[in-house]
């Protein structure tokens, strides 16, 4: 009787440590494939606007391709096709990549293989 009674703690004590264990191992899980990717992107696209500048060509959320035209703080004004009339103000988070000059590039490319040549 005191056996099978002593048993029954025991049981109920594992089960409750294994849901614990398991409530942990989900919060953890539920951290390393939701919470800590999305706080990577969004550092990403901080990097990113704040390297903005004038003449960068980017891509908005909607598929536009523009010309950065004015910088403000929260702000661009983009230029959109060949029509030198079409100038569309809108916040930076509305701007999902960037694509640098092809001649800024092209220096960085060059910078980069000259430092390496004097090493």
């Amino acid at each position: 009787m005191i056996f099978a009674s002593s048993t029954a703690i025991i049981s109920g004590g594992l089960s409750s440590m294994s849901m614990i264990f398991l409530m942990v191992t989900l919060i953890a899980l539920m951290y390393f494939m939701m919470i800590r990717p999305q706080k990577k992107e969004q550092k990403r696209i901080q990097i990113m606007l704040s390297a903005l500048k004038i003449g960068d060509f980017v891509v908005t959320n909607n598929g536009f391709y523009g010309v950065v035209i004015d910088i403000t703080e929260e702000d661009v004004i983009v230029e959109f096709g060949n029509n030198k009339n079409c100038r569309i103000p809108m916040k930076k988070i509305a701007i999902a990549q960037v694509q640098k000059l092809e001649t800024e590039a092209a220096m960085t490319k060059k910078d980069n293989k000259i430092t390496d040549t004097k090493k």
